[in-house]
């Protein structure tokens, strides 16, 4: 019975050890080559993330957004919050006439989540929905399919809640009144890859895939909704030259993905194919 116990302990140490090298592999793996940049638009708000209306663009900083024209480059219109009530804007989203962006209270404990909205024609900020204490800090908001699609992020270290880190970060879909209905975790190699940070991007794709970004990798990961379970499945890895942070489909152009160059203040465009590899 005792070399039995032995065997068990030993097959489960010999598991445990097989998972810590596949992961510490999926921390380690290069980058894939990035997608070629075909456009660059500096805007000094170019700090969390960028989104698109076709037309113009809107470069998301913490607590101030600066809205450009495609064409030209030339910013049109901008906004600037008082740093106590906006402390994380992350990303936003343009649905209509509206900017909706995800809101936290970032570094500070415990989280508290917001949904903040704006006119997109003047930037006027037009109304919050505070969601309180919530599962992580909220990241993402885009909308797909009739719903909302939220990714509230979990930290290993700064911002992070006693009890969760990077692993515990979640995609939550939500109804027009911002109400959960179903959440997914996302797959181990993909949090490895977050690790210590988290999701920072989502976004559909016009022909309806799902695409998400981290904090600081020049990454995408395709991700699917699972056919049973509660975990997303990685269908593939792409290189772009953004360095994580929120991204956003072009709806006009098809297969132009939207991004920040952080370092640079600038928001840069890569043509990806959405069903294959990199144009």
């Amino acid at each position: 019975m005792t070399g039995r116990l032995f065997s068990m302990f030993a097959i489960g140490a010999g598991l445990i050890a097989s998972a810590m090298a596949v992961a510490q592999d999926d921390m380690d793996a290069p980058s894939p080559p990035p997608a070629a940049v075909t456009v660059r638009l500096a805007a000094p708000e170019a700090n969390q993330g960028v989104a698109s209306g076709g037309t113009y663009l809107y470069a998301i900083d913490n607590d101030r957004i600066g809205k450009y024209r495609i064409v030209d480059g030339r910013r049109v219109a901008s906004w600037q919050g008082e740093r106590r009530l906006f402390p994380h804007m992350n990303s936003c989203t343009v649905t209509g006439r509206e900017l909706i962006c995800a809101a936290s209270n970032y570094p500070a404990v415990p989280q508290t989540s917001a949904v903040e909205i704006f006119d997109t024609r003047t930037l006027r900020h037009l109304r919050t929905v505070s969601l309180g204490l919530g599962p992580g800090s909220l990241t993402v908001m885009d909308r797909h399919a009739g719903k909302w699609w939220a990714v509230f992020a979990n930290y290993a270290g700064k911002g992070g809640e006693p009890g969760r880190d990077h692993r515990y970060t979640l995609l939550v879909r939500m109804d027009d009144q911002f109400r959960q209905e179903a959440a997914w975790t996302f797959p181990p190699a993909v949090l490895a890859r977050f690790a210590p940070k988290s999701c920072s991007g989502l976004s559909w794709s016009n022909d309806g895939h799902l695409f998400v970004t981290g904090h600081d990798r020049p990454e995408i990961y395709e991700l699917a909704l699972p056919g049973a379970g509660s975990t997303l499945e990685l269908r593939r890895t792409i290189g772009f030259a953004s360095p994580g942070q929120a991204i956003d489909w072009d709806p006009v152009k098809p297969g132009m993905l939207w991004s920040i160059d952080r370092a640079h203040s600038q928001m840069i465009a890569s043509m990806i194919d959405t069903d294959g590899a990199e144009k």
